[in-house]
């Protein structure tokens, strides 16, 4: 029984790492890749919160990417292919767009705190500015 367990993991170990297409000849780098993945998930993300904006500009979101990357369907298509016929490697690009947003999140989140402290602060100096004003009346000279 252990030997056919063996066996299985050796076949299934194997199979993954095996290039079951090759790349084309356009092939996207990994790391032009992640940035595509990345802006696609954002503008997807910015489609469900303000669509009608984007309709209104008639800006289609593959179209924008093709243009900003320099790519066409074509090619995104393949290397998206290709890279999903390597799980391991294709795993390793969405875990690359997560960690990026996870930190555009963080830093926003950041900013918005920090802005959040500074109007507290400009509101809590203008709470003291007028309570020593109403504590100190300016003498008059009579």
């Amino acid at each position: 029984m252990k030997k056919v367990t063996l066996l299985l993991f050796a076949i299934l170990t194997i199979s993954c790492a095996e290039k079951v297409i090759e790349p084309p000849q356009d092939l996207i780098p990994k790391e032009k890749m992640v940035e595509i993945l990345h802006d696609l998930a954002i503008l997807n993300a910015t489609r469900t919160s303000f669509g009608s904006v984007l309709e209104d500009n008639d800006i289609e979101i593959m179209d924008f990417l093709f243009l900003k990357y320099e790519i066409d369907s074509l090619q995104f298509s393949n290397s998206d292919r290709y890279y999903a016929s390597i799980p391991l490697e294709y795993q390793s690009i969405y875990e690359e767009v997560e960690s990026k947003i996870q930190k555009q999140r963080t830093s926003l989140e950041e900013a918005k705190k920090s802005r959040n402290d500074s109007i507290r602060k400009v509101q809590e100096a203008e709470k003291d500015t007028v309570n020593v004003k109403k504590e100190d009346p300016t003498p008059s000279s009579n």
